[in-house]
């Protein structure tokens, strides 16, 4: 793809999320035929933001997400700060059509992580961290159907990356915790309650993040010291609706919550 026709693509996703509105698929012309070519367009997004990136989202974590949207493995998404909420906010729902939460680790990276030649080790990605925080992702797609999106137009669309909530830092004692077995619990109001564990992620959310940061290195892209990357759901993603109220219990690591707007 050259840069003009990567550029039109990004342009009519941006549209199409700045009015609410849908389409089938992009113009074949438009279309990412390779995950590479589904990156370029997804990166274009980063000039309407007024703010540096915020962070990355990691999609299709699971098995069952990846059969789900017909994937073979994880995708990375862009966070906008304009799209950042804080624990207690309502969260606007406009036209979302994906009606999803999720949980989610997210973790705040402490230094750089350049790309490099060899992939990077998990304890090398995991001595990068800061913070740990509990999160919640509202998610969403220009797609009509975006379960037959595909992977390259999926990930052109940012990876259903919309909304997020970056919850309070976890007590320090998350470092000696094995959060693969770390159970959490979200709640719905009083009418829906759903567990997970952090295993849904990839087997470990410190294996989802060392996935996303050689996944940005193979992409020339440094995960930057201050950024934040989110996971994946730990939970199946929980069915909400305008006016309802999200909890989401992490046990000794706190709780995080929102309300989802009427609008």
């Amino acid at each position: 793809m050259d840069i003009a026709t990567v550029k039109a693509a990004s342009a009519l996703l941006v549209r199409h999320w700045e009015e609410g509105t849908v389409l089938e698929k992009l113009p074949g012309a438009l279309r990412p035929k390779t995950r590479m070519e589904g990156y370029l367009i997804q990166a274009q997004i980063e000039s309407i933001s007024k703010s540096p990136l915020f962070g990355w989202k990691i999609a299709a974590t699971s098995a069952a997400g990846q059969k789900h949207i017909a994937v073979d493995g994880p995708l990375a998404g862009r966070l906008l700060a304009e799209k950042v909420h804080e624990d207690g906010d309502v969260i606007p729902f406009g036209g979302n059509r994906m009606r999803v939460v999720e949980l989610e680790f997210a973790y705040r990276m402490g230094r750089d992580l350049p790309p490099k030649p060899a992939p990077y080790q998990t304890h090398e990605v995991f001595d990068a961290i800061a913070d740990l925080h509990l999160a919640i992702e509202i998610p969403d797609s220009r797609f009509a159907d975006f379960v037959t999106a595909g992977g390259p137009q999926i990930i052109a669309d940012n990876a259903c990356a919309n909304r997020f909530l970056l919850g309070p830092k976890a007590p320090a004692v998350w470092r000696e915790l094995h959060l693969a077995k770390h159970r959490m619990v979200g709640r719905i109001g009083s009418r829906l309650e759903r567990e997970g564990v952090g295993a849904n992620v990839l087997g470990d959310p410190r294996l989802a993040l060392t996935w996303l940061v050689n996944e940005l290195s193979s992409l020339n892209v440094t995960l930057a010291a201050g950024q934040v990357v989110t996971t994946g759901t730990c939970v199946v993603p929980m069915e909400v609706e305008p006016g309802d109220v999200v909890t989401a219990d992490f046990g000794v690591l706190g709780t995080v919550g929102c309300r989802i707007g009427n609008v």
